[in-house]
């Protein structure tokens, strides 16, 4: 599999402030720069150090599209007004805080206790 995407957790070293010195990037067609800091800035999605624990413990790895799948899937909780909701991608699974798009906890079907999940209120397939 051709592992494109970053693994969790990435922290800059030096901090967020170092990235930015001398950075920019052309983008669309009036080149318009922005700094690194502002893209870090408008991530799409957050995770809990719960979250990073189990995806670097189960080498688990997101590449750019499931990002997108997952952004996209909670997009469509927060249209349906979930709060907590399940995002199924592929062979894992998302508990998601909706309003701030934070993900909660990360599982997966070879260690889910029980096979239950409680305190959703929705349950989106991305």
């Amino acid at each position: 599999m051709n592992d494109i995407g970053i693994k969790l957790p990435f922290v800059p070293i030096g901090g967020t402030d170092t990235l930015n010195k001398g950075y920019s990037s052309k983008i669309n067609e009036n080149k318009t720069n922005i700094q690194f800091s502002d893209v870090l800035n408008q991530e799409l999605i957050k995770f809990s150090g719960q979250a990073q624990n189990t995806m670097v413990s189960r080498d688990v790895s997101l590449d750019n599209v499931d990002i997108l799948r997952l952004d996209e899937a909670i997009e469509k909780a927060k249209d349906k007004n979930a709060k907590e909701a399940l995002v199924m991608l592929d062979d894992k699974m998302f508990i998601v805080a909706v309003d701030d798009k934070t993900v909660i906890k990360m599982l997966d079907k070879n260690n889910m206790e029980e096979n239950v999940i409680t305190n959703i209120d929705a349950a989106v397939f991305a």
